[in-house]
Parts: structure tokens; C-alpha cells; sequence
């Protein structure tokens, strides 16, 4: 539930006539899938499908009829990856998480350490941008047993100009930086993160040069 809202966030900021989101649209190409699991949410799950399968770790091979949104989705972006017309630069999925808190990233190891480096770039602008985002709880691994996470599958399938994250959310509360404040989330603070993740590309891809005037900051409510 709370991933749902921070994807909300993210939709409604990048679909508003904010004039960070206007730019946004006229440089980039956002593709949502809003979520995964509809069915095992329909029920109540928070993690597993209908059937019971963790869907976050059948990304290597995805079954059209046991995991036909996984299997669609990854169908997707192997076909824009092939398509030489196309430059494929981030893929991030959102999960809740149940035991830590703020948000944060997951992303992966990477032998050139050049790309390990770059990797490091959009968790640390979000962190700038996002008062309960935590770039110290960030952190890059290959944890076998994460191996069939779309994070770790499509790091290892897509090239070196593209990068892949998990962003999780916690699933009750944020500690302020600088502070030992703890402040219980709530669905408008993840559509906020939701919009600072959107508001973030603008500043990864230095987009806030091209504006003649200053861009109004993101507002606190939708």
C-alpha cells in the first residue's frame, strides 16, 4: 500500500501543469506499470500474488500464466532495450519495507567502478530533494538470494547506461535528518516522496538549466 501511493505521487506530479513536470514530459519518456500484483492485492497481500509466489523474485524467467504481469512488463523492456532507437537509462521498482524506515534505495555492485560511481548519483540528488529519504540507508549489493529481483536481473541484462533500483518506503514512519524525530507517514508524505522521485530526473539530467526562470518548488499537498 504505501509503494502505491508513492507511484501515485509520481503519476499525478508528471500528468500536473506544474513547470517542473511540463519539462519533464518534453524531455523524457516515463513508463509506469502502476502495479504487479493486483490480484494478491485484491486480497489483502501486501507481498504475494494470487498463487502465493513472491513475484519480485521470478524476474529470470517469468511464467506467462503463473506471472503474466511480470512477464509482460520484462516482455516490454527487453523489447525497448533491443530497439536502437530507444536509450533505456533507469528502471526503478517501490516497495514498502517492514522493519526499517525513511525511504532508500537498493542498487546493485557493478565491476567498473566508473558505473558504480555514476550509480550513486540519483539516490544522493533524491536525498537532497526528499527530507525522508535516507542515502546512509542506501546500499549497493548482489546478495544471491535478491538474485531474482527485477533490480538485480535487469542490472545484470541491460548495459552500462542503464540503472537499475529498488525503492522501498517504509511501511510506518521517518526520522528527520539532523534529528531523532520520528514522523509517522502518511498517504500524502508518500505521494510527496512520490513527486521528489519525479522532481529528481530534473536535476539528474541538469533540465533546470534550460528554464529562463526559476521552477516553483513542489508543493505539499496535490
Amino acid at each position: 500500500t504505501p509503494s502505491s501511493f508513492v507511484c501515485q505521487g509520481i503519476i499525478d506530479f508528471l500528468v500536473s501543469q506544474h513547470p517542473i513536470a511540463k519539462v519533464l514530459r518534453d524531455h523524457l519518456v516515463f513508463k509506469i506499470a502502476p502495479m504487479l500484483n493486483p490480484d494478491g492485492v485484491y486480497l489483502g497481500n501486501y507481498r504475494c500474488s494470487l498463487m502465493g509466489f513472491d513475484l519480485n523474485r521470478h524476474w529470470a524467467d517469468p511464467s506467462p500464466w503463473a506471472h503474466p504481469t511480470l512477464h509482460g512488463v520484462k516482455q516490454l523492456i527487453v523489447q525497448m532495450y533491443n530497439n536502437p532507437k530507444i536509450s533505456l537509462e533507469f528502471y526503478i521498482d517501490i516497495h514498502a519495507h517492514s522493519t526499517m524506515m525513511n525511504g532508500f534505495m537498493y542498487g546493485n555492485i557493478f565491476e567498473e567502478e566508473e558505473r558504480f560511481q555514476r550509480q550513486a548519483i540519483f539516490p544522493k540528488l533524491l536525498c537532497q530533494n526528499a527530507e525522508d529519504f535516507s542515502f546512509s540507508s542506501t546500499s549497493f549489493n548482489r546478495d544471491a538470494v535478491k538474485a531474482g529481483t527485477g533490480r538485480r536481473f535487469l542490472g545484470g541484462l541491460l548495459d552500462h547506461s542503464s540503472y537499475c533500483y529498488t525503492l522501498e518506503v517504509s511501511f510506518y514512519s521517518y526520522i528527520l535528518g539532523g534529528t531523532t524525530s520520528t514522523v509517522p507517514y502518511t498517504e500524502e508524505a508518500y505521494m510527496k516522496l512520490g513527486r521528489n522521485v519525479a522532481r529528481t530526473f530534473l536535476d539528474y539530467y541538469r533540465l533546470n538549466t534550460i528554464s529562463e526562470r526559476p521552477l516553483a518548488p513542489i508543493p505539499n499537498t496535490r
